[in-house]
């Protein structure tokens, strides 16, 4: 695809947070996603990255995604997707909030096993 034809492909703008990991690196970054499309995403954040850097980005509904840095800006960088997702799946509501890897900002506050035992405030 050349420039042109990459401005062409539909995106969604949204605003997400993603937790981004490094190739070669154990620590993760969170990033907010600002658009989404079936080949990539742009993110912000303060992440030192070089163009050309491979790096794993987990979306919500989706899960780890292999990408490549494409481009950077400032604190707001490209990624490119090295398989093709469906975009539409991060929008929709997370299906079970207490899985094991859904962020702990989409999960319920609490749990209320037994409302007697709440203190009245």
């Amino acid at each position: 695809m050349t420039e042109l034809d990459h401005r062409q492909v539909g995106r969604d703008s949204l605003f997400l947070m993603a937790d981004l990991r490094l190739a070669g690196a154990d620590d993760e970054h969170r990033v907010k996603v600002r658009n989404l499309s079936g080949g990539g995403m742009m993110a912000e954040g303060h992440v030192k990255v070089t163009r050309g850097a491979k790096l794993d980005i987990n979306l919500r509904n989706i899960g780890w995604v292999e990408g490549v840095v494409a481009w950077i800006q400032e604190n707001r960088f490209g990624i490119a997707f090295m398989e093709e997702i469906d975009p539409k799946v991060a929008r929709e509501p997370v299906t079970n909030p207490n899985a094991e890897g859904t962020p702990r900002f989409v999960k319920p506050v609490l749990s209320i096993a037994d409302p007697k035992r709440l203190r009245k405030i």
